[in-house]
């Protein structure tokens, strides 16, 4: 196999209506992947994330474009390609009628590993996602985290080459996000690729190795999350509430984001006392911390991760 893992060029999506020109969801994407990355793909709702990774993974046709995965064009050769991925579907749910050790058990099976390799991978990953005191119930009894790390555990247990997550950890609490992580990591070293995506900043900040910022089907951005920081021109933030209304007073300090009612200016350390100057002669309370990656997405994109 390649050393490239995935490659996109100039994808293109449009979901055709019965009426109008249709919805362009992709807009002439293009990145690449090598062996062993972990990729986070970063987006607000309708960026398009989903879209490319369905794409990516044979369950969508773009409606232009090339996406090959390890040299293998996944349109025209998805039996080569299929082997080779492993999917966790958005809001993707584990089989109601077996139980988390059954879901792992017959999924490797049915990807063709041996009863002893696949037990004892079933074993491992249920413990890696703190699934062992649940491994035996149906998956109809348990609640939205436990059947999350299920289906993640069913994936991760593939080890396969190139791996898809989309919003992998939604629901899941503080501990299980963080055992994703470890997991996501030891698959890396072995040389897996993993690409994800995710609404949590400070995930893909702690586990991406790159990201891209993906906004109306078109991407703003790739890099390093600490590339992303540098480029919006400063180290610090000064969060000023209810300084929407005064952008102009700040304009000259930095890059000045509204969010809401705050406005957030980016400078550098020596002049975060003028900025501070200033808001205190207007009667505005401020904060400062260090430049996050929310800043970043903010300043790239315009707009909250969040927002609608």
């Amino acid at each position: 196999m390649t050393e490239e893992a995935l490659r996109a060029h100039d994808v293109r999506k449009v979901y055709r209506g019965r009426r109008g020109a249709g919805v362009e969801a992709l807009r002439g994407v293009s990145l690449a992947f090598r062996k062993g990355e972990r990729i986070a793909l970063l987006g607000r709702n309708g960026a398009g994330k989903t879209t490319f990774l369905r794409i990516a993974s044979t369950l969508l046709v773009p409606t232009s474009g090339t996406v090959t995965a390890f040299g293998y064009d996944v349109v025209e050769t998805p039996e080569r390609v299929r082997p080779l991925i492993a999917v966790v579907p958005q809001e993707g749910k584990p089989f109601f009628h077996l139980t988390p050790r059954e879901q792992v058990y017959c999924y490797l099976r049915a990807r063709g590993f041996s009863r002893e390799v696949a037990q004892a991978r079933t074993e491992e990953s249920l413990a890696n996602m703190g699934l062992e005191d649940v491994a035996d119930r149906l998956s109809v009894t348990l609640s939205g985290g436990q059947k999350q790390r299920a289906m993640v555990a069913t994936v991760l247990a593939t080890e396969a080459p190139l791996m898809f997550l989309d919003e992998p950890t939604i629901g899941l609490d503080p501990f299980a996000r963080r055992a994703v992580w470890d997991v996501l990591r030891e698959l890396t070293r072995k040389g897996s690729t993993v690409l994800l995506t995710t609404h949590y900043l400070d995930e893909a900040e702690a586990l991406s190795e790159r990201l891209y910022i993906v906004e109306e089907g078109r991407i703003l951005f790739e890099g390093t999350a600490d590339r992303a920081k540098r480029q919006i021109g400063g180290t610090l933030r000064v969060s000023i509430e209810n300084g929407g209304n005064h952008r102009d007073l700040f304009t000259s300090f930095g890059q000045a984001v509204a969010e809401g009612t705050a406005l957030h200016v980016i400078t550098e350390p020596e002049r975060v006392h003028e900025v501070m100057d200033v808001a205190l002669r207007n009667r505005l309370s401020a904060t400062v911390g260090p430049v996050t990656l929310e800043e970043a997405f903010l300043t790239i994109v315009g707009r909250s991760i969040d927002a609608e």
